[in-house]
């Protein structure tokens, strides 16, 4: 007889070696359901925060976009605007794009946007807008109203007296703005050039490069806001008198700087008045047997010591700076007077300058104008004037003319800025200053042409020295171009081309012999002979140097970590050459200095 025991069934076990049972196929699969049920649902989330996110990159990129586009004609425009001084546009239209940038840099700098710019192919297109927006919007902010304000300093109508002196109060109240904003300008510029462009899409790639160029404009125009600002009050006085050389130079007979100084005056500046205390020849300082400087061996490779003997020489070099120290050291031991600069610039520096102040009448009693100026001074009086030292006192009487018209505040003042820009950014207007802290920002211009002794590695240089003894550079045309510019590749190249085209008179042998050079050349009546100085960037191989078909080759040496290369042309009337020099393309870019002549100015670049 068997009993039961009521309650709870007491659990059963099964040895380890029993194999588990079949599974029930009628037990619901609910637990790998939920799995699968929460990975869809993660999935959708993840695409719906993607699809979200997406909507949003649209929607800041619209945003972005249209701000960027409504501030665009302010930077496209911003060089016309700028050359023309009519600042009053970018004035007038600042308020809308500071707000429209505003929008724009928020827009590209929220969380989103920054976790997007790691997406490959996308993110450095995000990444160029962020840094456009944040860009443009701090030269908005800081430095397009300071370039307002310093054109309002330049145009205003009493920055000039009637005595020609100027006003320097406002260049000093400027002076701290200016200068902070060149330097907010260059932090955007720099961060722009650090832009890929060939990771971006086609459509970004064109306005990026419209922007690099409205940045350069910006930067350029504080940078030389900033000097102005900085150098002008002290080098016109207003901490005690100074005292310059003006140096005239004479394009007929080149040299590196631009012509063979042709005369001198002496000038006074104080509290903004510039005055003319003394004219000289270059007869009253003869050459001597000794250089007043001691010249380093390259020097005399290159340039041989007539650099340091003679004054019409001291520019034969490329640096202004050295042709300044030499210049003023033979001065001084000459005339006794300490300088605290010295001014150099060339016939067509001049003529820019006629233009603002009108017609001048030189001490003999012709009167000249923008329109003649070249062919009266270095055409029409070589005819006329048979005896050198008349002529040099003819070449004197028309420098001092002009620059008394300019001292004395005739003509127009902003025509006169501009014309003062327009000769300095083309090299035909030079200035050293014996103050070592005005010098050195000097050193980083263009006016300061300190090509040699100047932060300008990559620049390259080619430059003409007359060979002939004469003044028959007035007939020679150069020109300066950058050609077959090869960006990509690991060693990009680009050719600097120099094209001289002699077409002198069919007369040209009734020409004074101090016009076609003297017997001492060995040359034929009216042929024409060049030096050709090339000199390659710092640190690179000064390649073949090409001559029409072939190539040349002549004295070679090493200057400042250049190495350099001189070969004479000799042309014979209605000849032409032409010759090309392969140089590396550093940073994207070609920069040539050259000699500024009637035709051509000093400076010449190409950019990728």
């Amino acid at each position: 007889m068997s009993a039961t025991v009521d309650g709870p069934t007491a659990p059963q076990t099964r040895p380890d070696d029993e194999p588990d049972p079949e599974p029930d196929p009628r037990r619901p699969r609910s637990r790998r359901r939920r799995i699968v049920g929460r990975v869809v649902t993660g999935v959708f989330v993840v695409l719906a925060v993607l699809v979200v996110a997406a909507c949003w990159l649209a929607y800041r990129g619209l945003q972005a976009s249209e701000a960027l586009f409504s501030a665009k004609s302010v930077f496209t425009d911003l060089k016309t605007q700028l050359d023309e001084g009519s600042t009053g546009q970018i004035e007038a239209k600042l308020p809308q794009v500071q707000e429209d940038l505003a929008t724009a840099r928020r827009a590209t700098s929220d969380p989103v946007w920054r976790v997007a710019e790691i997406v490959p192919g996308l993110g450095p297109n995000l990444t160029a807008l962020r840094v456009v927006s944040a860009s443009l919007e701090d030269v908005t902010r800081d430095s397009l109203p300071a370039v307002v304000r310093l054109n309002d300093v330049l145009e205003a109508p009493n920055v000039r007296g009637a005595d020609g002196r100027v006003d320097l109060a406002p260049f000093v109240a400027a002076g701290p703005e200016v200068i902070a904003a060149a330097e907010s300008a260059r932090t955007a510029q720099t961060a722009v050039a650090e832009i890929d462009v060939d990771r971006l899409v086609g459509p970004l790639v064109g306005p990026i490069g419209q922007l690099k160029d409205g940045l350069d404009q910006v930067t350029g125009a504080l940078d030389a806001g900033a000097q102005v600002a900085t150098l002008l009050p002290p080098m016109l006085g207003a901490d005690g008198p100074r005292t310059y050389l003006l140096v005239s130079l004479n394009s007929a007979e080149l040299r590196s700087a631009g012509g063979i100084v042709g005369a001198f005056a002496v000038l006074h500046a104080e509290d903004g008045a510039v005055t003319l205390t003394d004219q000289r020849s270059t007869i009253d300082l003869q050459g001597i047997d000794e250089p007043i400087l001691p010249l380093s061996p390259e020097e005399l490779a290159v340039d041989t010591d007539r650099l340091g003997r003679w004054v019409q020489d001291a520019v034969i070099t490329p640096d202004f700076p050295r042709t300044a120290q030499l210049l003023s050291a033979r001065w001084e031991r000459d005339m006794g007077q300490r300088l605290d600069g010295v001014v150099a610039a060339d016939p067509v520096g001049a003529r820019y300058l006629l233009k603002a102040t009108g017609p001048v009448t030189e001490p003999g009693g012709t009167k000249i104008d923008a329109a003649d100026v070249l062919e009266v001074l270095l055409r029409d009086s070589y005819r006329k004037i048979p005896d050198p030292r008349d002529a040099d006192a003819f070449y004197a009487g028309v420098a001092a003319s002009i620059f008394k018209a300019v001292g004395s505040g005739q003509g127009d003042p902003q025509g006169l800025v501009s014309a003062l820009a327009r000769a300095g950014t083309e090299g035909r207007i030079r200035i050293w200053s014996a103050h070592p802290d005005e010098q050195e920002t000097l050193a980083g211009t263009t006016v300061g042409a300190a090509f040699l002794t100047g932060d300008f590695p990559d620049a390259v240089g080619v430059f003409l020295n007359d060979g002939s003894a004469g003044k028959l550079d007035y007939y020679l045309t150069t020109t300066v171009t950058v050609e077959d510019l090869r960006c990509s590749g690991d060693d990009p190249t680009a050719t600097v081309r120099l094209d001289l085209d002699y077409q002198p008179p069919a007369d040209v042998a009734s020409l004074p012999q101090y016009v076609t050079g003297t017997a001492q050349t060995g040359l034929p009546v009216g042929v024409l002979s060049t030096n050709v100085t090339v000199y390659a960037p710092v640190g690179a191989p000064l390649q073949a140097l090409g001559l029409d078909d072939g190539y040349v080759s002549g004295t070679t040496a090493t200057v400042a970590g250049r190495d350099v290369q001189v070969v004479t042309s000799t042309l014979v009337p209605g000849a032409t050459e032409t010759y090309r020099i392969t140089v590396p393309v550093r940073d994207g870019m070609v920069s040539a200095w050259t000699t500024p002549t009637l035709t051509s100015p000093g400076f010449v670049t190409a950019s990728c």
